[in-house]
């Protein structure tokens, strides 16, 4: 029998592991008997762990939220900076441990009381392909959760953003000529009205409507310091192409395509029913865009629909299909083409002068 701490412990982890728990297979999993399973129950209440006791002819245990965190584990400037890192991890693919950060998320959420629920769920990721080598810039968690709040509420921002390294040699003179008043001049906070976040080659940006240059600007969230308080709400615009991954991918190629190849010929989205920390970690050369617990939206390229079609069934998973029509018909085609395919070769070749598709 495992000592009680280590008893203790697996008991909370199945606890979490599913909604309801009846006594009698917790007391088998962990090989004790029912009593002992009650007296580790108080145990982890006593800890302020909010596990509620169930009626029934068996009867059972659930793991609830709570009116405030387990006074052991985390104040709540550290709840919310633990959910960022998790959902940060989760949707960022390459570092081999997104699938257990998903996990971990839907933990944490679990125990937090609705005030620091409500705050994380406003934050969304989107995550796009990660860098092949280089260090990954370190944003704060607080300019991330700001940023995100501010989106969520559709609130105006303020905030000093350095000019980058390519542009501080043109920025460099002007700055330094002096004012009226004969003291160097200062850049004014930049005022934009936020639309989203993503993620793109390890980097955290923010896509947004600058209200000084009347146009759509990124800007990296590494270089953002925002100022208090924020400005007042807006009506959201319509961004271009309507597609948030597909304009910061376009915006990254410039005209012709920075990196060489124009783009894919056929670009395609479905929603997976899958989560989105799974898809992300098996996805090297696209966007993936949370849009529940098990639900995410996934864009890709190829050079042909039926190869793209063929891509996206690789995730062996249920989908729907956004669009484009191109998408749809390559699905029907590979359809037909793998019912035949099933058949065996004669009964394929019987059809195969009675289908255009042959």
């Amino acid at each position: 029998m495992p000592k009680t701490s280590a008893r203790l412990l697996s008991l909370l982890s199945l606890l979490q592991a599913r909604r309801d728990w009846p006594g009698a297979l917790l007391a088998e999993r962990l090989d004790v008997s029912a009593r002992t399973v009650r007296r580790d129950v108080d145990r982890l209440r006593e800890l302020g762990y909010p596990i509620a006791a169930m009626r029934g002819p068996e009867g059972g245990y659930r793991l609830d939220a709570g009116t405030e965190l387990p006074p052991l584990l985390f104040d709540d400037e550290q709840a919310v900076a633990l959910a960022v890192a998790l959902q940060t991890a989760a949707t960022t693919s390459g570092a081999g441990i997104e699938e257990a950060a998903a996990r971990a998320l839907n933990t944490v959420r679990q125990v937090m009381p609705g005030r620091l629920r409500r705050r994380i769920d406003t934050f969304r990721v989107t995550a796009m392909e990660r860098p092949a080598s280089g260090p990954d810039p370190q944003v704060d968690s607080g300019v991330l959760v700001a940023l995100s709040a501010a989106i969520h509420a559709r609130e105006e921002l303020r905030f000093d953003y350095p000019p980058g390294p390519s542009a501080k040699a043109a920025q460099s003179a002007a700055l330094a000529a002096p004012g009226a008043d004969g003291a160097p001049a200062v850049a004014p906070p930049r005022r934009v009205q936020p639309h989203h976040l993503v993620t793109r080659t390890g980097r955290w940006y923010l896509v947004g409507w600058d209200l000084d240059r009347d146009d759509w600007r990124i800007f990296r969230a590494d270089r953002i310091t925002p100022r208090t308080p924020t400005g007042p709400r807006f009506a959201p615009r319509d961004l271009p192409g309507g597609d948030v991954a597909a304009f910061v991918a376009d915006r990254f190629r410039g005209p012709g395509g920075a990196d060489g190849r124009g783009g894919w010929p056929c670009r395609g989205e479905v929603v997976l029913h899958l989560a989105a920390a799974t898809v992300a970690r098996y996805t090297r050369d696209g966007t993936v865009e949370e849009l529940g617990p098990d639900r995410c939206r996934l864009t890709l390229g190829s050079w042909s629909w039926p190869g793209l079609a063929a891509a996206f069934g690789a995730y062996d998973a249920e989908m729907e299909v956004i669009g484009p029509p191109e998408l749809k018909y390559a699905f029907a085609h590979l359809a037909r083409r793998y019912a035949r395919a099933a058949t065996g070769p004669g009964e394929a070749a019987g059809r195969r002068g009675a289908d255009p598709d042959g």
